[in-house]
């Protein structure tokens, strides 16, 4: 894809957060549950699947606590609300390796956007903690706020209306291969992230 690109192939970028503008580890989350679960982080791995709870979370259909709930089912502990959220949190362990320059100068030369499925535990956490990074960004498209998530097509279609330029015109980068192909489904333009490096290329085909 990157060697199809050209300094007038896009007028707007639009990034995904996790693993693509901030790493995260969610084994950082059963590390921390274990210690107060007392048990092995592999066991809560090993039940932790993203079901409904998790998908309902992410749309804003469920708040904290009800995912909370749902998880002390799900993993077999007696947590605290507190307890799960401060794990919940700690898989944000920084931003992606060298992201921070190529933002600040891609957002000198166009628009900035990001799209992330997330929920509002994290959404607190990060718009605080990374306030300095996702300032690049002019909006933040939220699937907990917008009740719409990747790799839905309604997802995308409400993004590209929101920021009005055309699907074809907007260059994306997810680091799942499935909202990949959810954009291009739709128009957009995509780049798979694996690493940041996948992100300086494109932005160097851009002329950038």
């Amino acid at each position: 894809m990157t060697s199809q690109l050209s300094p007038d192939s896009a007028d707007v970028l639009l990034f995904d957060i996790g693993r693509v503008v901030l790493d995260i580890s969610l084994d950082k989350a059963m590390t921390h549950w274990a210690q107060h679960a007392g048990c092995a982080p592999a066991d809560l791995a090993g039940r932790f699947v993203v079901d409904d709870s998790y998908r309902h979370h992410e749309i804003g259909r469920i708040d904290d606590a009800a995912f909370f709930a749902s998880l002390r089912r799900s993993l077999g502990v007696e947590l605290t609300d507190a307890q799960f959220l401060e794990g919940w949190n700690s898989i944000f362990t920084g931003e992606m390796p060298g992201i921070a320059p190529l933002l600040a100068a891609a957002a000198g030369r166009m628009p900035l956007y990001a799209f992330s499925n997330t929920n509002p535990a994290h959404v607190a956490h990060f718009s605080v903690a990374y306030a300095e990074l996702l300032s690049h960004f002019r909006t933040v498209f939220l699937s907990s706020s917008i009740g719409l998530r990747k790799p839905d097509a309604a997802a995308y279609d409400h993004v590209v209306e929101a920021i009005g330029v055309p699907a074809s015109r907007i260059l994306f980068f997810d680091d799942l291969a499935a909202n990949i192909e959810g954009a291009r489904a739709r128009g957009l333009q995509a780049i798979h992230v694996t690493s940041t490096d996948d992100v300086a290329r494109a932005l160097t085909a851009l002329g950038i």
